[in-house]
This record gives structure tokens, C-alpha cells and sequence, in this order.
């Protein structure tokens, strides 16, 4: 059964935050673009994009194993933000919107694994 992805809440949000991640990510050191850069980078795609593999899943179990995995790479991404922040790649104020825009998404996420958790098969 597929589900059209554009219209989760919880892809929406962490499609935003990917774009926010990728501009922020541009005044990185050009040394950090294999490093830093480019880990935080791949785990905030990480999330839009498993969603929409979850989406399109035929089971219940495979659509949360998906959504799971979208989970664990938004919390690699809080990590990737705090190191980025120590090593001051980014602002305060920067790393304090990013933050903020992933506890959102995390919070819709979550509502979402529960969600489809309840469902019946």
C-alpha cells in the first residue's frame, strides 16, 4: 500500500530541515567537506529519504523498520549539530534554530511511529 509521502508531516518537516542543514553546511571549512560536512549532511537526508522508502512499503513492519531507521538518523544529526557547534562551525544562534527545527521533526516523527504502530495490518 503505498502512501504518498509529500503528504506526511513528518517528511515535510524533515525535508525542511535537510534544506536548513545543506545551507548551514555551506560556510563549513572546505577541509570538512568529506568530514563534518558531509556526515551531517547524509544523515539529514537520511530521515526524508527513509520515510519516503517507508511510505512505499507494502507492510506495516516494513513501513516502522523504515521509520526507525529515519529515527536513528536523526539523532546521528544532534550529534553532527553539537560537534558543529563545539567546533564552531556554527553560531549559537545557528546551531540553536537547527536544533529546534530537529526536535520538531522528532516530535512528528515520533507521533508518526506511533501512529502506524496502532494501525491495524
Amino acid at each position: 500500500m503505498a502512501r504518498d509521502f509529500r503528504k506526511i508531516k513528518a517528511w515535510q518537516l524533515a525535508d525542511d530541515f535537510t534544506v536548513r542543514v545543506y545551507a548551514a553546511t555551506k560556510s563549513f571549512p572546505r577541509g570538512e567537506v568529506y568530514g563534518i560536512s558531509a556526515q551531517l549532511r547524509r544523515a539529514a537526508s537520511s530521515v526524508p529519504a527513509n520515510i519516503v522508502e517507508g511510505a512505499n512499503r507494502a507492510t506495516k513492519k516494513d513501513y516502522l523498520h523504515f521509520l526507525n531507521i529515519a529515527w536513528g538518523s536523526l539523532a546521528e544529526t544532534e550529534y553532527y549539530l553539537h560537534l558543529s557547534k563545539r567546533l564552531g562551525y556554527l553560531s549559537a544562534t545557528e546551531y540553536d534554530k537547527l536544533e529546534q527545527a530537529r526536535k520538531e521533526t522528532a516530535a512528528t516523527l515520533h507521533g508518526l511511529m506511533k501512529a502506524v504502530s496502532l494501525e491495524s495490518d
